[in-house]
């Protein structure tokens, strides 16, 4: 079996990190239902591994059966890469397949052309094809699908059953009301239900599960990958944040594009919660670690209650201390690198969070009725980056204006910000966060608000010129996904998220940093050993 020789030095790219939480507080009852939630999350990973490639269960069997230590660390690697390909460049560490941009949905070798031509010829297929939670094969008369409910039968029964165990455990109505939704949604492949459930859950005890994202399908972007976070919440800390629910219609009409193109009728609900995670799988466990995120996804439980945001605290401290600060002594001007901030990183990713909510999201196109991830197809998980990386920025300007939040967190949030961006990079430029911010980069340096000095090769960013710099980049984000301008968008994504010489020189300084954490979960673990 072919392996890449460097593969060792590829997984220690991601340095093993324990990322505890502490559950000391928790009553009996509490930690039972987490017990069944992290053996509920076990199949997780068998599943997302088969939903980005078909064939991939096979490959990681016969390299298990490798014994050489560089088989051993490949193994490692594809376990944490969910697959055979580097998610960092893309390519191939076991084996020369080039990675399919369908990922396991579609058959390995159907373009883009040949399924836009089966549509074509039947229409009354195309919501089939198109859903979320349908996988495309080809049949003896072309392309079929697949319900996810069938195509994983055998592994959701296990999930199905461990998340009833724990909504028979589960004292807090929400929760227990949550994981019965969950129950019935894998079942049926349609969570509008379980959704609306998951933002009504206060429980202190909290799951995310089920198909949400759809970055895995860079064909189109039209599939839900299989994910879970099992967390614990902090109620003190989550409640110190709540104010900014009440921020989000000011936000959402302050963006800076005509009025037809804001989306004043999403709901406001949007719980924001502080919690500690105890375990995760699935899509979110694959290659770079999740910081923080904003779900559901579904338009129509955004418009009736908005969006809940998690910010995973644990996982934050981690990266903050073991990767951010580390890249920004290498690469930031002294008087960027003195002003770096946890509290500007852990308030931009809440206002990343939330700014997924805002803006176009259900737009009208020729006079019909679609959304802005239908239009830009594969281009829309990069551009939604960018587009909530920078109104992240914008809207925590608003905020101070404001008084909501203290103005002298200005000068952090921008040499915090500018840090991150080579920290976002170092994921690769062809995945959707590390595109989307360099799409930031380059175009702030192209309006000269980002330097590189000529002597030293540090970065510093302009003060005085980011508030409106920034505004400007979000009107041209914003107005791309209000008009569902695919070509626009892949005109900004070709000329600014690429690799340039500047940023090329920069990461190269960074080679002995760690890109990413490589999480263990000690919380978990405790758990499942002591019934185990």
């Amino acid at each position: 079996m072919h392996i890449l020789p460097d593969v060792s030095a590829r997984l220690a790219r991601f340095v093993p990190t324990p990322i505890d939480a502490d559950l000391d507080a928790l009553t009996p009852d509490e930690r039972e239902v987490l017990l069944h939630l992290v053996r509920a999350s076990l199949p997780i990973d068998v599943i997302f591994l088969r939903q980005s490639f078909a064939e991939a269960p096979e490959m990681r069997a016969e390299l298990a059966r490798e014994t050489s230590p560089l088989a051993k660390d490949a193994l490692a690697y594809f376990d944490l890469s969910a697959g055979p390909w580097d998610r960092l460049d893309q390519e191939p560490f076991v084996g020369d397949l080039p990675r399919p941009p369908g990922a396991g949905y579609y058959p390995v070798d159907m373009t883009k052309d040949e399924f836009e031509a089966w549509i074509a010829a039947h229409p009354a297929e195309a919501d089939a094809l198109r859903s979320l939670y349908t996988l495309v094969r080809r049949g003896e008369n072309g392309l079929v699908t697949i319900p996810y409910s069938t195509a994983f039968r055998s592994f959701l029964g296990p999930i199905v059953a461990e998340l009833q165990k724990a909504a028979a455990a589960a004292k807090d109505a929400g929760l227990a009301r949550y994981l019965g939704a969950v129950v019935k949604a894998l079942g049926a492949d349609e969570y509008y239900e379980s959704d609306l459930a998951w933002m009504d859950m206060e429980s202190r005890v909290e799951v995310t599960i089920g198909p949400y994202e759809t970055y895995e399908d860079r064909l189109f972007g039209y599939k839900a990958a299989f994910t879970s976070f099992v967390t614990v919440i902090d109620p003190s800390a989550s409640g110190t944040l709540a104010r900014l629910k009440s921020e989000l219609p000011a936000m959402e009409q302050n963006l800076p594009i005509p009025d037809e193109h804001k989306n004043p009728n999403r709901g406001t609900d949007s719980p924001i919660r502080v919690a500690d995670l105890v375990y995760s799988a699935g899509d979110t466990r694959a290659g770079v670690q999740t910081l923080a995120f904003n779900l559901p996804n579904d338009e129509r439980v955004r418009e009736a209650k908005g969006s809940k945001n998690v910010l995973l605290r644990n996982v934050m401290k981690a990266k903050f201390e073991g990767i951010l600060k580390p890249i920004a002594a290498r690469v930031l001007a002294p008087e960027e690198l003195s002003r770096l901030s946890a509290d500007a990183f852990f308030h931009h990713t809440l206002l990343h969070e939330l700014s997924h909510g805002l803006g176009p999201g259900r737009i009208v196109v020729d006079g019909a009725s679609t959304e802005v991830r239908l239009r830009l197809e594969e281009l829309h998980s990069p551009f939604e980056e960018a587009k909530a990386d920078v109104m992240g920025i914008y809207n925590l300007l608003f905020l101070m204006d404001r008084g909501v939040l203290p103005a002298g967190g200005r000068s952090p949030l921008f040499s915090t910000f500018l840090a991150g961006m080579f920290r976002a990079t170092r994921f690769g430029i062809e995945e959707a966060h590390g595109k989307g911010t360099a799409l930031q980069l380059h175009w702030l340096m192209e309006k000269g608000v980002i330097r590189e000095d000529e002597t030293s090769g540090l970065f510093s960013i302009d003060h005085e010129k980011v508030p409106g710099a920034i505004r400007d980049l979000l009107r041209e984000i914003l107005l791309v996904q209000a008009r569902g301008d695919k070509d626009g968008a892949r005109a900004m994504l070709s000329k600014y998220g690429v690799m340039s010489e500047p940023l090329a020189r920069a990461l190269g300084k960074l080679g002995d940093i760690p890109v990413d954490i490589r999480p263990i979960y000690p919380a978990a673990e405790r758990l499942l050993g002591v019934t185990s």
